[in-house]
């Protein structure tokens, strides 16, 4: 009987390596393996407090100064149409009369970023510490 079972010539059976549960075993140790490495995976971040809303609005503080910058490029100090240029000066003269100066940078809902920030060297050029960036969109001027 040639070729009807895989025996040997002496009559014992022929021991055969079967493939697809090797395939199996290995496909769910590699499944295993990537899932636990992407649990151990830590996510660096910055540990912020945020702060809690008040319902009341906050009277305004005349030590604090708001400034402004619109679409157009154009800023505001406490409302006060300025430009880019009087920000420098004006930062100055706000550290020599109030000892402790605070500066909230703020933008309308189509205010450019560079120009924000070249607001942002000129806060911190001056040397003002207290700053602080609203991310409530404002209508232009106000």
């Amino acid at each position: 009987m040639a070729g009807s079972s895989p025996r040997a010539e002496d009559g014992k059976k022929k021991a055969r390596i079967e493939i697809i549960p090797l395939i199996d075993v290995i496909f769910f140790l590699l499944a295993t393996f990537v899932l636990f490495t992407l649990s151990l995976n830590k996510i660096a971040s910055i540990p912020v407090t945020l702060p809690i809303p008040n319902p009341t609005p906050a009277p305004e503080d005349p030590d604090a100064v708001t400034l402004q910058i619109s679409d157009q490029g154009t800023c505001y100090w406490n409302h006060e149409l300025i430009s880019l240029n009087e920000i420098s000066p004006r930062l100055e003269n706000l550290k020599r009369k109030v000892a402790q100066p605070r500066v909230l940078i703020t933008g309308d809902d189509h205010a450019k970023f560079g120009i924000t920030v070249k607001a942002l060297d000129e806060v911190r050029k001056a040397g003002i510490q207290q700053v602080s960036v609203e991310t409530r969109i404002r209508t232009t001027g106000r």
